[in-house]
């Protein structure tokens, strides 16, 4: 599973950074300044949640069953969160409207605080230190 987390966390990386990188020097021409800081937005988002898998698949004390409940949440809220984002932010340039879709965006966000919630319960459980 720690592999599974390190490399997740490394793609969404790579991925966060050449989005990032197509919004500042592609997309900034192309659509409004509100709209490019929300594509911001979700690559700022999916960067945050690169480095949680990161930590996670580096970390001890944390069980299987949790680390893996935690990568699927992780997985599907970037998609939801900053996948809708970057659907809305770009919904002039393409011929689907990702209007419809907006609503999965706080359904991002909430698998997302699900899934540092269940982290913070596994800290809470683990035992202190003498």
């Amino acid at each position: 599973m720690n592999k599974k987390l390190l490399i997740s966390g490394a793609v969404l990386g790579i991925l966060g950074i050449i989005l990032g990188a197509f919004a500042a020097h592609g997309l900034k021409e192309l659509i409004s300044e509100a709209s490019l800081q929300s594509f911001e937005t979700g690559v700022r988002y999916q960067m945050y949640h690169a480095f949680f898998l990161l930590i996670l698949g580096s970390i001890n004390g944390v069980p299987e069953k949790s680390k893996k409940t935690i990568y699927k949440l992780t997985l599907v809220g970037v998609l939801f969160f900053s996948g809708s984002i970057y659907g809305l932010s770009t919904n002039a340039l393409t011929p689907v409207n990702f209007n419809k879709i907006a609503l999965v965006t706080p359904l991002g966000g909430l698998l997302l605080i699900g899934s540092w919630a269940i982290l913070l319960i596994n800290f809470l459980k683990l035992k202190a230190d003498n």
